[in-house]
């Protein structure tokens, strides 16, 4: 994924990637579970075999040491103290307007560089004092800058749009800011006034505790049990370990990690809903205190996307499950299971022999998969690739998943992998990489103020190499099993990012409405409407495959919950990759030409009238999900064809 949590920062409107650190994951982009898929170092952690220095990402390109850092953040907080001394001046002239917004600005890109630093170091080695402090002083910055800057939308619309029009026209300065103006313009009946602003950036920092308090009890409070498999290997299910043995080829293996897994979170079941509980609350009070009429008008208005995107997308899913359970029969079939139960959705439905994906024949890989893309895409892959700008093994006390934070914007972008040199490890480093390129043409043709751009096309800029290294293993697959695997492993990846994905909107919209209604969120309620989703999903009534009860806990272990409808974004965007990788493996040029312009646009206008205008892609008509349901078939069509070959 790509770390681009968006903080606007008073009327600057500044997409100041990365506040949040939320390092989510690979899996989510895989089509399985958001973050918490990889898996550990197959070396004992107590003697972990040395990382080559060509793996790990060198920070001193952001500061050249820790102390280096401290004179920054000193510098920048003193600067952001300052920034309230330009109040009152924005109605002075253009002029003053200008000087406002580009003290703001520059403060704002140095700000969000020397976050990148805290965040990336903290990254590393997640149980170091010393990152956790920095980590935490660059998240007290963001308030700091947040309650310096709270005057500024009012202020804007106290001027009035008459005159900040005439402003705009006469003073060239202004230009990097227009489309963040326009914004604070648009954003005018959900703007409270100075003190209102004031009160509301200074309660940031508390309402991001849920999901602090979810990443303890995941990633260091949870005693995590310990199972022994069928062959006597013991085995211990924390995240990474569910992850790893949950595909377990012995059905009842991966039953046993099932319930053992499931039964751990759910003895967290009451402490879990009360956090998920808090995350929801602070949602619906933002949205109040906004005057919108619901959670989910806010999240869509920030990005001026129509709430139709939302609606069409859980219709088209829902009205396409009929498919969906063809995959789980055909699933059923290859793993020559009659009874699908849930534990019997991650084992691979073959196994072939592929080899190993080492980092080297990782970049291989890729670059042939991305060819068709063209040498300016393909110049900006291979100059990433020839520095240290990744992170690439696991290693202990690492950030768990993988993530792409192209926040600084005067430095390249940084990619945390966890690669294992399994396939799964290759499609994360394709689609990270994606998202890192997408970055680099972004801030070749946008200034600071608009090269941020939405999580709704940065997901589709990383998903559509999935694709395409997905078609191009196909195609070079040297026998019928590892054609299936690769077929299989593209079927999996729908699977998990449109309906999996979906189906977690889906849960979202239902507790936000919930807590809309006043009705309250216990654990158990959530469990309850995460079960009945999960039935529906997977064809329970329909005979196609049985939940059972305790596994309907799994709301409590996805991350994603805590980044307000974050994860629809994943299905819009499979389907937004999917509708131009059809046209783009047809050979379709003038496709291939505007996706580009699609990734330079960065954040310069919204993102539906950037696919809109550079693309012809409208999200709110059903056409733009019926591509990834076409592709959806057609893998299944020929895996039948080559399985019936057999036969």
């Amino acid at each position: 994924m790509m770390i681009s949590n968006v903080f606007k920062a008073g009327a600057s409107g500044l997409a100041l990637m990365a506040m949040s650190g939320c390092a989510m994951t690979s899996e989510a982009q895989l089509g399985q579970e958001p973050d918490l898929t990889v898996e550990l170092p197959v070396t004992d952690p107590a003697t972990p075999e040395p990382i080559s220095e060509a793996y790990v990402w060198d920070l001193t390109e952001l500061y050249a040491s820790p102390e280096a850092w401290d004179a920054a953040y000193e510098d920048i907080k003193a600067r952001a103290a300052t920034l309230a001394d330009y109040k009152g001046t924005l109605g002075d002239s253009a002029e003053a307007m200008a000087t406002a917004f580009r003290a703001v600005s520059d403060t704002a890109k140095d700000m969000v560089r020397l976050y990148t630093y805290a965040s990336l170091s903290h990254d590393e080695d997640q149980r170091a004092p010393e990152s956790q402090e920095r980590f935490g002083k660059a998240q007290g910055l963001f308030q700091t800058f947040g309650e310096a800057t709270s005057w500024m939308d009012p202020e804007v619309l106290s001027v009035g749009k008459e005159t900040v029009e005439a402003y705009l026209a006469e003073e060239p300065a202004l230009e990097p800011f227009r489309f963040t103006l326009e914004d604070t313009l648009r954003q005018a009946p959900h703007t409270l006034d100075e003190k209102g602003e004031a009160l509301l950036a200074l309660s940031g920092q508390a309402m991001s505790q849920p999901g602090q308090i979810y990443s303890l009890y995941a990633n260091a409070s949870i005693p995590w049990p310990s199972l022994t498999l069928s062959d006597g290997t013991e085995v211990k299910l924390n995240q990474a370990g569910y992850s790893r043995y949950r595909g377990a080829e012995n059905r009842e293996d991966r039953k046993a990690v099932f319930d053992t897994f499931w039964s751990a979170w759910k003895t967290y079941e009451n402490g879990m809903g009360a956090t998920l509980n808090a995350q929801v609350l602070s949602a619906v009070f933002q949205a109040k205190a906004r005057d919108f009429d619901s959670v989910l008008e806010r999240n869509m208005f920030d990005d001026a996307l129509p709430e139709e995107i939302y609606t069409q997308l859980v219709t088209q899913v829902n009205d396409a499950l009929p498919v969906f359970h063809r995959y789980l029969k055909l699933r059923g079939r290859m793993l020559g299971v009659e009874d699908l139960r849930y534990y019997d959705i991650y084992p691979p439905i073959i196994e072939a022999d592929t080899g190993t994906f080492d980092m080297e024949r990782s970049k291989e890989l890729t670059f042939a998969a991305l060819e068709p893309f063209g040498e300016e895409y393909l110049g900006l892959l291979r100059e990433g690739l020839s520095e240290r700008w990744m992170h690439a093994y696991p290693q202990e006390g690492k950030e768990t998943g993988a993530y792409m934070s192209g926040s600084a914007y005067d430095v390249h972008p940084y990619v945390l992998l966890n690669h294992n040199d399994d396939y799964d490890s290759l499609s994360t480093f394709a689609h990270e990489w994606g998202h890192a390129v997408h970055t680099q043409l972004a801030k070749s043709e946008q200034p600071f103020e608009t090269a941020g751009y939405s999580t709704f096309i940065a997901e589709i800029a990383s998903t559509i190499n999935e694709i395409l290294l997905e078609e191009y293993m196909i195609a070079h697959a040297e026998t019928k099993e590892e054609k299936l695997y690769y077929l299989g492993y593209a079927l999996e990846s729908l699977r998990g990012t449109f309906y999996r994905q979906t189906m977690f909107g889906e849960f979202e919209l239902a507790i936000h409405e919930a807590a809309e209604r006043g009705e309250p969120l216990t654990g158990a309620k959530l469990t309850q409407i995460y079960g009945d989703l999960l039935r529906k999903y997977h064809g329970e009534a329909e005979g196609v495959m049985k939940i059972d009860d305790t596994y309907a806990v799994e709301w409590a272990y996805i991350p994603h919950f805590y980044y307000e409808f974050y994860v629809y974004q994943y299905a819009t965007s499979v389907s937004g990759a999917a509708w131009f990788s059809e046209q783009f493996l047809a050979g379709d040029e003038d496709v291939r030409d505007n996706f580009i312009n699609v990734l330079k646009a960065g954040g310069s206008d919204y993102p539906h009238n950037i696919l809109m205008n550079e693309a012809g892609l409208d999200m709110t008509k059903p056409d733009a999900y019926q591509a990834v349901v076409r592709r959806m078939n057609n893998i299944m069509d020929r895996i039948e064809a080559l399985l019936d070959e057999e036969e």
